[in-house]
């Protein structure tokens, strides 16, 4: 029997990933906790979630490391290809956590979302 892992992807120390850690914790749902830190997504990876995931919303554009680009770069990031270059370059600039579970992908943490994925 084949069931599918449920992983999230994100860096240890963000709140939002450790908001989404404690749900998972607290409804006893098992995962895989991928740090971007020590293992970056490779750029198939970032494609395959951009099938599920508007590049608006994966693109974090709210952090720090996006206001230090130049802006140069960000204009270049209105590119897909350069955006994934970019993420896989400098994963802080994917929006976290990213979610996978049974074949859909969730970027950001709410309750109400996680519950959603978890009770189809």
């Amino acid at each position: 029997m084949h069931f599918m892992t449920t992983k999230l992807y994100g860096i240890p120390n963000c709140d939002t990933v450790k908001k989404a850690r404690n749900w998972l914790a607290e409804n006893g749902i098992e995962y895989k906790f991928v740090d971007f830190k020590k293992s970056p997504p490779s750029h198939e990876l970032i494609k395959e979630w951009l099938k599920a995931v508007p590049l608006e919303i994966l693109l974090n554009k709210r952090g720090t490391t996006w206001r230090k680009l130049t802006d140069e770069e960000k204009a270049g990031a209105e590119n897909q290809g350069v955006a994934v270059e970019l993420m896989v370059q400098q994963p802080s600039t994917i929006k976290r956590p990213v979610l996978v579970h049974n074949g859909r992908y969730v970027c950001g943490f709410t309750a109400d979302v996680y519950e959603d994925v978890f009770k189809s």
